[in-house]
């Protein structure tokens, strides 16, 4: 069965103008004792995390984070974020989460996507 997690993400690599294939994603969640972590994914041939991260979540806090120095060493470049996190609450459990990220070298943007 090909279940779409709540939560999903893809990343676009704006300095190559393709997507961000093999890049390490964890997904955590903020509970009253710190962090917890849910999953761990790489991102497909497409750049995206469809269905790796669970499939219902609660509303709350959570955060995506990404390694980008892992990404761009693979292709011998250097990056100046060597990680990106992305913090943000869910606040209708019944919604999907769409979180990408526009990437490159000295920079990045996020938004929240459908």
């Amino acid at each position: 069965m090909n279940t779409r997690s709540q939560i999903t993400t893809h990343i676009l690599d704006l300095g190559s103008g393709q997507p961000a294939a093999g890049v390490s994603v964890s997904l955590e969640q903020q509970t009253d004792t710190g962090w917890h972590s849910l999953a761990s994914a790489m991102t497909d041939a497409d750049g995206r995390i469809f269905n790796a991260f669970p499939p219902e979540v609660d509303a709350g806090t959570y955060r995506l984070t990404f390694d980008t120095q892992g990404y761009f060493q693979h292709q011998g470049k250097r990056c100046f974020y060597p990680s990106v996190t992305i913090v943000f609450c869910l606040d209708d459990a019944d919604a999907h989460y769409h979180v990408p990220l526009l990437l490159n070298q000295w920079g990045y943007s996020t938004y929240r996507g459908s």
